[in-house]
C-alpha cells in the first residue's frame, strides 16, 4: 500500500468537539469521522483495525466449537413481543412500520432470533451448540458520546450457547470465559472479569470484561489484594457488625425544624453551630422536644433511615437504606423486576405521606417497602415522621417497619473492606468491552426452543449470550495505548505493521533503496506501507507517530550513504540503524517476537 493512494485525513489539532483520547485521536489520525450524533464513518485505517479485532475474536470462537452466522439486522415485532421485550427495551430500540403497517425493530441484541433459528433442533444428542455473528446494532441512545465508546450504530460479535441443562450452559460459560480472556490479552486490552448485573437481559449471573479507564463510564470496585471485581450495580462489601443500644418501647416524635437531610440532623442533634436553623441555639433541646442524653452524642448517617419514594412500575414504594448509605438503581431494578424506574416527585410524595422529602419514614406507613440488608435487626433509629420538621427516634426496623422485600440496594464506597479479603476496596473508572450470560431457558421457552430429553420429554434448551462491541474494542484499545505523539497500536491490531518512510522523495536513489525495503517486507507477508509523498521528512514522521503504526524504517540520503536505514519502534522511540539489506529481516524479527 501506498500513503500516497490512501485517504488518510489527518488533522493538525485536535477537534474542538471530541473529549476522550481514543474520540480525539481517531478523528485527528483520520480513522473516522462524524455523521451525526452517535453514528460515525470509518475510514481506511480504521477499517483495517477492525477487521484484524474481527479476525482475532473469529479465531478464538472458531477454537471453542463455535459455528459463524448471520442474521438479519431488521426483526419483526413477534420474537420481541414472545419475549416481553418489545414493552421492556423502551425507547432505546429503534422502531418502525412497513408500508404494512408491520411494527419493525433495528435489533439492539438477537437472542429472540437465535432462539427462532433454534427451534430447529430436535434432541439433546445435537447439544451443545455454540452460535455467533459479527452483525450491527442499533440503540436509540440518548446521549451518545466518547466518539467510538457509545454510539447508536455499532458492530457486535454476539454468540449463543444452546445446552440441555444448567450444568451443560457451566461448561459453555467457562468456554467463553477462557475464550474472552485470551481475546483481550491478544488484542492488548487489560480487561477485569466483574460481576455484573444481567439487566434487561436476564438469567442467573453474568460477567463483565472491563478495561480500566479515567473516560470510562462505569465503575468497578476491585480488591488489588485478592482479585475481587464487580460492578458498581453489583459489589458488595464486609460491613462492620452494628452495636445498637436497646432503643425505646416505641418510637417518639421530636420537633425538628429545617432539617432536610442527613447531614442536617446529624448536625442538629449535636448542636453544630452551622445547623440548618442558624438562629436557634446551640442547645438541641431549643427545638422544642426533650432530647434523651444518647441524642446528645449526635445521629450519625449509620444511625438514620434514608427514606427515598420510587415509582416502580406505577407503584408508589419506599426505599429504606442507611443514612450514610446511597442507593444504586440497578440493585433496585434487580431486587424487584420493575421495567420502569423513577423517583417520584413532590407532589406524590405529599400526597402518599403528607410530608414533603426531609421528614420521610416508614414508621406507620401503608405503602410497600423495600429495604437493604444493612438494616436488618437494627434498633434505636432516626427516621423521618411523615410531619414535616419533624423525626422519631428509638425506631426499631424489625419491630416498627413492615419491610416486604430485603435485598443488597446500596453502593459500596471506596476503602469499605472487600467481601473475600477484608483488605479496602478500590473504585475505579472502567470500560465494558465484553460481557457474557447465564440466560437459562426464558428465550427458549418464550420462542419455542425445544428439544427431547434423553428421556423422551421436550424440555426447553438452557441458553447463554456472550458479547463483544468490536468498536468499543477499538476506542478501549486506543484509550490504553497512546501517548502525547498520538496511538500506539499493538502489532496485532495495527493498520500497517511497519512504516517504510522515503525521507527525499525526490531522490531516485533513496527512493529505490526504500521501494526495495517495502517490496521485500511485502513478500514476506508483512503488512507494510511504504510513505512516497512528496512531503517534509517531518511531516512523515508526525503522521507515521499519529497513526500508530508499530515500526518505522527510514530512508534518507545520510543513511544511504553509510549503507544503513534507520529502524524506530513506536512505543518506545527507540530508534537503530540497521544495514539495507538487513532491514527487512530485521524488522520481521522484531515482528515475530512483539
Amino acid at each position: 500500500m501506498r500513503w500516497s493512494q490512501m485517504f488518510v485525513p489527518t488533522l493538525r489539532d485536535d477537534p474542538a468537539e471530541a473529549d476522550a483520547p481514543s474520540h480525539r485521536l481517531l478523528l485527528r489520525a483520520g480513522y473516522v469521522r462524524q455523521l451525526t450524533a452517535g453514528h460515525y464513518s470509518l475510514l481506511p485505517l480504521a477499517v483495517r483495525v477492525r477487521a484484524k479485532i474481527i479476525e482475532i475474536v473469529r479465531q478464538e470462537m472458531d477454537a471453542i466449537g463455535a459455528q459463524e452466522m448471520l442474521l438479519p439486522a431488521l426483526h419483526p415485532a413477534e420474537p420481541w413481543r414472545r419475549s416481553g421485550r418489545w414493552e421492556l427495551m423502551g425507547q432505546e430500540m429503534f422502531r418502525l412500520q412497513d408500508r404494512r403497517g408491520a411494527d419493525l425493530a433495528l435489533g439492539m441484541t438477537h437472542e429472540e432470533i437465535f432462539a427462532t433459528v433454534a427451534r430447529e433442533l430436535n434432541s439433546y444428542k445435537q447439544l451443545p451448540q455454540q452460535w455467533y455473528q459479527f452483525q450491527t446494532k442499533f440503540r436509540d441512545e440518548p446521549r451518545p458520546k466518547g466518539g467510538l465508546m457509545r454510539t447508536r450504530e455499532f458492530t457486535m460479535k454476539d454468540a449463543y450457547s444452546f445446552d440441555i441443562d444448567r450444568a451443560g450452559l457451566d461448561v459453555s460459560f467457562d468456554a467463553y470465559h477462557g475464550a474472552y480472556t485470551r481475546i483481550f490479552a491478544r488484542l492488548g486490552i487489560p480487561a477485569l472479569p466483574c460481576d455484573a448485573s444481567s439487566g434487561t437481559m436476564g438469567g442467573a449471573g453474568s460477567t463483565e470484561f472491563m478495561c480500566p479507564a479515567d473516560v470510562g463510564e462505569d465503575l468497578v470496585a476491585h480488591s488489588p489484594a485478592c482479585g475481587y471485581a464487580a460492578n458498581i450495580e453489583r459489589a458488595t462489601s464486609a460491613l462492620p457488625e452494628a452495636s445498637d443500644g436497646p432503643g425505646l418501647p416505641a418510637p417518639e416524635r421530636f420537633d425538628t425544624p429545617g432539617v432536610r437531610t442527613i447531614d442536617d440532623l446529624t448536625r442538629f442533634l449535636g448542636g453544630d453551630p452551622q445547623a440548618p436553623d442558624s438562629g436557634r441555639s446551640n442547645d438541641p433541646r431549643a427545638a422544642g422536644a426533650s432530647l434523651r442524653s444518647s441524642d446528645r452524642l449526635g445521629a450519625p448517617g449509620d444511625r438514620q433511615i434514608k427514606t427515598l419514594v420510587y415509582v416502580l412500575d406505577g407503584a408508589l414504594t419506599l426505599v429504606l437504606l442507611r443514612g450514610d448509605h446511597a442507593l444504586n438503581e440497578q440493585k433496585l431494578v434487580d431486587a424487584t423486576g420493575a421495567a420502569e424506574i423513577r423517583a417520584a416527585d413532590p407532589a406524590e410524595i405529599r400526597d402518599a405521606l403528607g410530608a414533603l422529602p426531609g421528614s420521610l419514614g416508614a414508621v406507620g406507613t401503608a405503602l410497600p417497602v423495600i429495604a437493604d440488608e444493612a438494616l436488618r435487626r437494627r434498633r434505636d433509629m432516626f427516621t423521618g415522621a411523615n410531619i414535616d420538621d419533624m423525626h422519631l427516634r428509638g425506631v426499631d426496623v424489625a419491630r416498627d417497619i413492615t419491610v416486604g422485600t430485603w435485598a443488597d440496594l446500596r453502593e459500596v464506597a471506596a476503602g469499605e473492606p472487600c467481601p473475600r479479603c477484608g483488605e479496602p476496596l478500590e473504585i475505579v473508572r472502567a470500560i465494558e468491552v465484553g460481557h457474557i450470560f447465564k440466560l437459562g431457558d426464558r428465550y427458549a421457552r418464550a420462542l419455542g426452543a425445544e428439544v427431547l430429553d434423553p428421556g423422551g420429554k421436550r424440555v426447553p434448551v438452557v441458553m447463554g449470550s456472550y458479547g463483544i462491541g468490536v468498536e468499543r474494542a477499538m476506542a478501549a484499545i486506543v484509550e490504553t495505548h497512546h501517548d502525547e505523539r498520538g496511538i500506539v497500536w499493538p502489532v496485532a491490531v495495527a493498520p500497517f505493521q511497519v512504516a517504510v518512510v522515503i525521507a527525499q522523495s525526490d531522490d531516485a536513489d533513496v527512493a529505490g533503496a526504500a521501494e526495495g525495503i517495502y517490496g521485500a517486507l511485502r513478500d514476506a507477508g508483512v503488512d507494510v506501507v511504504i510513505d512516497d509523498r512528496a512531503e517534509r521528512a517531518g511531516v512523515k514522521f508526525r503522521d507515521v507517530e499519529l497513526t500508530g503504526i508499530p515500526y518505522r524504517i527510514t530512508v534518507g540520503r545520510r543513511g544511504l550513504a553509510e549503507g544503513v536505514a534507520e529502524v524506530t519502534a513506536r512505543a518506545t522511540g527507540d530508534t537503530e540503524k540497521v544495514p539495507l539489506d538487513a532491514a527487512a529481516a530485521h524488522v520481521r524479527a522484531l515482528l515475530a517476537s512483539a
